[in-house]
Order: C-alpha cells, then sequence, then structure tokens
C-alpha cells in the first residue's frame, strides 16, 4: 500500500470505530418496546344487579305495599292478620270495594262523622269519618286521612280463630303459645293463668300495638290498633 493512504486509511478506520460506538449507545439508552397487546384495566364495578339476581324492594319487609309508613320504622306488617292467604295490616289504604275483594261482604256497616256536640268528646277527629265493617268474629274499623280522600284501617278486632296474626297465632291458643310467638311482648296486669289479663305487643312504639285478652289462660280476642291523635 503507498504510504501516503495509510494516514487517510487510518483515520477513516477510527471514524468509523467512534461511528459504531455512537449507535450502540444510542441502542442501549433506548426505552424497551411495548407489547402491542395492551392488558385491559379492570372494569368497573357493576351499578345494576346482574341479570337473574332479584333485587331487594326497598321496605318489602317492613311495609307491605298499600301501607304508610310512620315515624321510628313501624313494622306495620307485624300489626297484621292473614285470612286466605292474603296479609291485611294496620293503616293499609282501603275502601269498600278492596274490603269486599279480601274479605268478602261484610255482615253490617256503620258511618259515623265526628262533628261539634255528638256525644262522642272526639274533638280532635271533628269533620273525620269512621266506618266500621263486621264480619263474623271480625270488626275492621278505617277513618279518611288527613287529606280526606283516602281511609286507613286503625283497628282490627278479633274474636275468630279463622284470622290468625302474621305470626300464626290466633284466639284459642295458649299464653304459652302466644309468649313463644311474641317474646318482644309483655303482659299487663298480673299475668296468673286462672285471671284475666292483657298481653300487650309494641313493634316500634306506644301508638301501633297489638293486645291479646287472655283468659283462662287462652287467647279470647285480639285487638291491633293504633292511636289517633
Amino acid at each position: 500500500m503507498n504510504n501516503r493512504r495509510k494516514p487517510a486509511v487510518l483515520l477513516l478506520a477510527a471514524a468509523l470505530m467512534m461511528l459504531l460506538a455512537a449507535c450502540q449507545e444510542n441502542r442501549n439508552d433506548a426505552p424497551a418496546p411495548t407489547s402491542a397487546a395492551v392488558a385491559p384495566s379492570p372494569s368497573a364495578a357493576p351499578t345494576e344487579a346482574p341479570s337473574g339476581t332479584p333485587a331487594a324492594s326497598p321496605g318489602s319487609e317492613v311495609i307491605k305495599e298499600g301501607s304508610i309508613e310512620k315515624e321510628d320504622n313501624v313494622v306495620l306488617k307485624e300489626l297484621s292478620f292473614v285470612y286466605k292467604d292474603q296479609n291485611i295490616a294496620l293503616q293499609d289504604i282501603v275502601d269498600d270495594a278492596k274490603l269486599e275483594s279480601l274479605l268478602g261482604k261484610p255482615e253490617e256497616k256503620k258511618s259515623h262523622t265526628y262533628a261539634e256536640n255528638d256525644g262522642t268528646n272526639r274533638d280532635n277527629l271533628i269533620g273525620f269519618t269512621e266506618n266500621a265493617y263486621a264480619y263474623p268474629g271480625l270488626v275492621i274499623q278505617t277513618i279518611n286521612s288527613a287529606e280526606g280522600k283516602k281511609f286507613f284501617i286503625f283497628n282490627i278486632e278479633i274474636t275468630d280463630p279463622k284470622y290468625a296474626t302474621i305470626r300464626n297465632v290466633k284466639v284459642g291458643d295458649s299464653v304459652d303459645q302466644l309468649k313463644e310467638a311474641y317474646p318482644e311482648g309483655r303482659l299487663i296486669g298480673e299475668g296468673a293463668a286462672d285471671e284475666e289479663d292483657d298481653f300487650r305487643y309494641e313493634p316500634a312504639n306506644y301508638v301501633d300495638y297489638m293486645t291479646f285478652h287472655i283468659k283462662d289462660a287462652k287467647i279470647e280476642s285480639i285487638r291491633i290498633t293504633t292511636l289517633l291523635d
């Protein structure tokens, strides 16, 4: 090789080696390539119940359809009786047609509108109308609401064993059966087995309650009632 070309070749070789070294350094510093298949992000929690899962109806275990919810979350379903698979509760909104569809035609219906000097001494109810429906072994009383358009049940009197409470307690059952079914209740009097007494059950307050009249250690009658202001 010509001696004049040797320095030029050496310089060219050195430049190539420096260029290759720089390229290799750039490759090492470059970020690793990401995979084309990106893992999906976790899906958000469903806002609705999956198909086939029954959604809980608000208050279905406390207040049955057609009832008025009162303060203190009163369990109105407990203050009810059952007849032919129909549950009829305190404060259910009813009229003549509704009651007839549930219980049949009453033997008697009485109606009274409270007024001044009517002898009832219920001035707080002046202007309200009360209806009483009499069936064999059963009396249901209703009164119109403050708006005056709808009537609700405020009192139920049971003397026939075919009308059982929601806990399947009925007229003729023993005091022991009553206490077992309603452990939350209490005897108002002394509770002697051979005397008359009242057993009271109050789910939540002192306004809505159920009273079992006891005679000769058995239930003689059942009253389900709410106090009217």
